[in-house]
């Protein structure tokens, strides 16, 4: 039999370290980001480990969040480039796949679009579906960012 009082207390305690309910904003993600960062740093990153599901239950609420913000901000293929190029803490030159520093420039700035061969090298470099790049794509999109917080 499930003891109510039980299960509140230790999740209310579980919940002042971990965030356990979906993101709302920068600052619940900044605190499930170091959780997570915490987790993976002390072994949980291996899935025989105890804590194994949370850091899979943290990383699905984390993208879960930075999809919302990325459709939220991003709603041309170069909003979706800028927010990915920020998250990732790199430069336009940090994209040799796209074409020069320029090349990038002239794309964020919406003066050249993206091409097949530099949609499916972006989509490759962060890990998300290759929709996100589309001109054409609704706001609503159920396109599913899966960008790594923390990798690049």
């Amino acid at each position: 039999m499930l003891v109510i009082e039980e299960l509140i207390h230790h999740y209310s305690a579980l919940c002042t370290q971990v965030p356990l309910r979906p993101l709302r904003n920068g600052d619940e993600h900044v605190l499930a980001v170091t959780a997570l960062n915490s987790l993976l740093d002390a072994g949980a990153s291996d899935e025989n480990h105890p804590l194994a599901s949370l850091v899979e239950l943290l990383g699905e609420m984390i993208n879960d969040y930075e999809e919302s913000q990325l459709l939220q901000s991003a709603s041309t293929p170069a909003g979706v480039l800028r927010f990915l190029l920020q998250q990732h803490k790199l430069a336009q030159s940090d994209l040799p796949e796209i074409g020069s520093q320029g090349v990038v420039s002239e794309i964020l700035a919406g003066k050249r679009t993206l091409n097949v061969r530099q949609i499916r090298a972006l989509a490759n470099r962060f890990s998300v579906s290759p929709a996100v790049f589309l001109a054409d794509r609704p706001h609503t999109s159920t396109s599913r960012v899966t960008s790594k917080a923390g990798s690049s």
